[in-house]
């Protein structure tokens, strides 16, 4: 055995000097003319004592190898270098395909890290691929329009400012002097080589209450074109201009106010799909509509209700298929559950409490498993933790929109209840609140007592976050409920689970 031991020793230290000459005259070969001079054990030729000398001889300070069986060649930078034209090309090229390459990418990461949805890196990718915007954009019976500044892109399009070159004089309509000009490449995703989904949402709701009006709309060149109202800025620009946060009472009209949009939405049998600030616009400043809300963006909306039958639609979870934006979509969403009216005002009440904090506890996770990790933040952090710094109406809000069922229809009058404490009189208002007034007179609300025997005292989440997210009630009365929605669990087994 010691023989045997020492023969293996002896072929490992053969086997070594034999890699060590092969990996020094790999570099002497890469580097040339080397450095003469005598190699130590421990270090390089620049650790030698004669090419110490001859370093410290030229002017150079001598290089130290710091570590064992490590080689360090000394570059000689006064040589001279032969320009090979060929070659400068040819790593010129490869550096600018690289980079052009590399576009894409880098853009969907930023839009990873700044919460957008998924679908954004479509967007990302177009923008390097598709064809310039036309400069006069005709379509239809519509005006002539000059392509001007651009004001920001999404998931399903570029969004720009056309100007009028002959007529028009009003803020809006279809005879206004500016417009927003919407535009999508027929080989995106939303077209896939035809008109846009979105154009099919817009002929149910051109009209709608909190919608803009489409005025016209056609394709030239390569692009599918929507005419529609110039609006204001967003809730996210409002927000970033004071300060980075916003009053309860501001953020409480916005909230009564967007509760009656998607009232009216949802009438219409759509839901939205990607509620955040950034798809809440003023109107134009200057104009009549300069304190209202709109809701934009329709690219991810789908009916949450058959339009033949009336019924709602059938319970579904795919989970490999996530729709909307990371920071703000509703748990439900997230689990690849079919999108209905509840998962609107869950992205809605994450919205709100947004404008109020500032910041999400779930803001900040980056990767692939990004989506995974916010989900499993959302199952994990309680109301009372989310809305600890807003009032009291954000976080009942919350408790009522989550507790909801995949078919329930929501009390939209009881919702929008929740904020009158919170409204201050007309004169200080900074948003119109028209439509939840015209709710209020019309379904003649009244302010709700919160603590009723009917609402849920407390919801038990069963299973692991990561797989499943069942919402059932110990203390509420039996409630109707779709044999489809897979989140059925019975009362009694549920009674039996909690006492155990």
């Amino acid at each position: 055995m010691p023989e045997l031991q020492g023969g293996v020793w002896r072929a490992r230290l053969r086997s070594k000097k034999v890699y060590d000459v092969q990996a020094t005259d790999l570099v002497a070969s890469l580097v040339s003319p080397a450095p003469q001079g005598r190699t130590g054990k421990r270090g390089g030729a620049a650790a030698g004592r004669g090419n110490k000398k001859t370093a410290e001889g030229r002017g150079r300070k001598a290089l130290k190898a710091s570590g064992k069986d490590f080689r360090v060649a000394d570059l000689h930078t006064n040589l001279p270098c032969q320009d090979l034209p060929e070659a400068r090309e040819a790593v010129t090229g490869r550096a600018q395909k690289d980079l052009g390459l590399n576009k894409v990418a880098d853009r969907a990461a930023d839009l990873i890290m700044d919460g957008e949805s998924g679908d954004k890196f479509a967007a990302a990718e177009d923008e390097t691929t598709t064809t310039p915007v036309p400069e006069r954009v005709q379509v239809g019976n519509s005006p002539e329009y000059i392509t001007d500044r651009k004001l920001g892109k999404g998931g399903f399009g570029q969004v720009y400012v056309g100007r009028r070159v002959s007529g028009g004089g009003s803020h809006t309509g279809p005879d206004a002097q500016e417009v927003a000009l919407k535009l999508e490449h027929r080989s995106s995703k939303g077209c896939n080589y035809g008109p846009p989904y979105e154009w099919q949402v817009y002929n149910y709701l051109n009209g709608c209450y909190g919608i803009p009006s489409v005025h016209y709309k056609g394709r030239q060149g390569e692009y599918y074109i929507l005419v529609m109202d110039m609006l204001g800025p967003s809730l996210w620009d409002v927000w970033n201009s004071v300060g980075q946060a916003m009053s309860a009472h501001m953020v409480a009209c916005i909230a009564v106010e967007a509760i009656s949009i998607l009232e009216k939405l949802h009438s219409k049998g759509f839901v939205h799909g990607d509620i955040k600030p950034e798809n809440f616009l003023l109107g134009q400043p200057g104009s009549v509509d300069e304190k209202k809300l709109f809701l934009i963006d329709l690219g991810l909306a789908s009916k949450w209700k058959e339009t033949s039958s009336g019924q709602h639609v059938e319970y579904d979870q795919r989970p490999d298929v996530f729709r909307g934006t990371i920071r703000y979509a509703s748990v439900h969403a997230h689990l690849g559950r079919t999108g209905s009216r509840r998962d609107d005002l869950e992205s809605l009440a994450y919205t709100l409490i947004f404008l109020i904090r500032g910041r999400l506890p779930w803001q900040g996770y980056q990767g692939d498993n990004k989506s995974f990790l916010v989900c499993k933040k959302k199952m994990g952090t309680s109301q009372e933790l989310l809305c600890c710094f807003c009032p009291a109406p954000f976080k009942h809000f919350l408790e009522m929109v989550t507790n909801m069922r995949f078919d329930e229809e929501p009390n939209y009058s009881k919702l929008i209840s929740l904020f009158d404490g919170l409204i201050e009189g007309p004169a200080s208002r900074p948003i119109r609140i028209d439509g939840a007034l015209k709710v209020g007179q019309k379904r003649g609300r009244m302010l709700v007592n919160l603590e009723e025997d009917e609402q849920p005292k407390k919801k038990v989440r069963l299973g692991s976050p990561a797989t499943q997210w069942i919402s059932v009630y110990n203390a509420r009365r039996p409630m109707k409920q779709r044999c489809s929605d897979p989140t059925r669990v019975t009362r009694n087994l549920v009674i039996r689970l909690v006492v155990d």
